[in-house]
């Protein structure tokens, strides 16, 4: 296609540089034979008419030649006919003959008519090969030029087809972080810009998605607790001491299966829970929520629960908003863990109490209950380790939201009588320092009364 547009283009332009060099040559010819005109017009003195030719030029072969002065005409190229037809028409006549072409002019000298021939050879006709070869060497790198631009051209349209192909086949295979560099024509970069948007719709969609299994899994935890506890007041499921009817049997059987399946259905929502809480938080990042509204929120359920166990409950500092760098369900997800612990090891009737407060770069949230209180606080923080015969999993989901929140999780004595757990997560409106968490929260040697207590 290059070699057809070069072809197109410099065809017709050495048609017309020919057309002009021939006009130019003949302009001069005609240049050169007014001379001899001229002086032919004045004498016909031969010594006057030789003058002229020699002032004509210096290349004898294009020196005029004048016919029908009578002298020796033999040096001229013009034939007999031609000579005639110059002088029957009295007008310029040009003859092409071999190695060029002859321009006659008539001149009337009284009862006769002279001649004058010019001869143009055919190089400065324009009819030399040097023009035909420039003009090939021309279009030769017009060309060469034009494969050279379409192959980067083309090379770059395909680097960036590879590139889309690649990263459609990563997107396939489940990697959603890959993104292409949008590059080459408009129309492929414009794809590149889509296939970017559409991966981050994905990786928006799955985010959503798990976190949606999370919250539901986190929903579906605080009633498995409500289900635990009914299912803990009911008679024991002991079948191996005493004798018993047949129905009594099968009520306490059921009744071991229930148990059973509530402790089952627990287990496997917690790993739930920490499969989804890991995948949403590896893959959406730090975000932010506000803690008051996440501890009222989580009261709502936990205080009709309270009130059915007829268990004295209060919240205390959630009344403005204070941002922590975790996410809303995350923290939710803590909160609940802590919380339903309370419930679970210590009796009906026992009162606890949820605080927030601010102060020296961390947000404090403490949970207090009058319950037995823990034994090993350090065991208890350790992954996986109970005193009560649990997995433990509670504690640790409130380590890891903390410790995501570049803060931590201690157990103490609560003024209540029982436990104490206080999460620390960094304040991200605060400049964080170091500082006595047992201050922080009201619990310094010598203070018996906290800083966070709203009495």
């Amino acid at each position: 296609m290059s070699a057809l547009v070069a072809l197109a283009f410099l065809v017709p332009l050495a048609t017309g540089l020919g057309d002009r060099a021939r006009e130019e040559a003949l302009a001069d010819a005609a240049r050169r034979s007014a001379l001899v005109t001229g002086a032919l017009a004045v004498s016909t003195d031969p010594a006057v008419v030789r003058r002229a030719v020699a002032a004509s030029g210096d290349d004898p072969r294009t020196r005029p030649v004048v016919h029908g002065l009578g002298a020796d005409e033999s040096a001229g190229r013009a034939g007999a006919a031609d000579l005639e037809r110059a002088r029957a028409e009295r007008r310029s006549v040009v003859v092409d003959v071999d190695g060029g072409a002859l321009r006659l002019d008539p001149v009337v000298l009284g009862d006769r008519t002279a001649v004058v021939e010019v001869f143009v050879p055919e190089s400065a006709l324009g009819g030399g090969g040097g023009r035909w070869l420039l003009l090939l060497g021309v279009a030769a790198a017009l060309v060469g030029a034009a494969v050279l631009v379409v192959d980067r051209v083309a090379a770059r349209a395909v680097d960036s087809v590879r590139g889309l192909v690649r990263a459609a086949l990563a997107i396939g295979d489940g990697d959603l972080a890959v993104r292409v560099e949008p590059s080459g024509p408009r129309e492929l970069a414009e794809a590149g810009y889509a296939f970017n948007r559409m991966a981050d719709r994905l990786v928006a969609a799955r985010t959503d998605e798990r976190e949606l299994v999370a919250d539901l899994s986190h929903r579906l935890r605080t009633p498995l607790t409500v289900l635990r506890l009914d299912a803990e007041a009911l008679e024991s499921d002991d079948t191996s001491v005493g004798s018993f009817s047949e129905a009594e049997l099968d009520r306490r059987r059921g009744i071991r299966r229930i148990r059973q399946a509530i402790v089952t259905l627990e287990g496997e929502i917690d790993v739930l829970i920490k499969t989804t809480r890991k995948a949403v938080a590896h893959e959406a990042g730090p975000a932010m929520c506000d803690v008051s509204e996440v501890v009222r929120d989580r009261m709502v359920f936990w205080a009709a629960l309270a009130g059915d166990q007829n268990r004295p409950h209060r919240v205390t500092g959630a009344q403005l908003r204070i941002p922590a760098p975790v996410p809303r369900a995350e923290l939710a997800a803590a909160l609940d863990a802590v919380i339903g612990n309370v419930f679970r090891y210590t009796p009906q009737g026992t009162a606890f109490e949820v605080a927030v407060s601010r102060r020296d770069g961390y947000v404090a949230i403490r949970i207090d209950d009058a319950g037995p209180g823990i034994a090993n606080p350090d065991r208890a923080l350790r992954r996986g380790a109970s005193d009560q015969g649990s997995t433990g999993l509670g504690l640790d989901i409130a380590k890891r939201v903390a410790l995501q929140a570049n803060g931590s999780v201690s157990i103490d004595r609560a003024r209540l009588g029982g436990a104490s757990v206080v999460m620390l997560l960094a304040d991200p409106e605060a400049t964080p320092r170091q500082v006595s968490r047992f201050g922080l929260v009201g619990r310094a040697v010598g203070r018996r009364k906290s800083s966070l207590d709203p009495d």
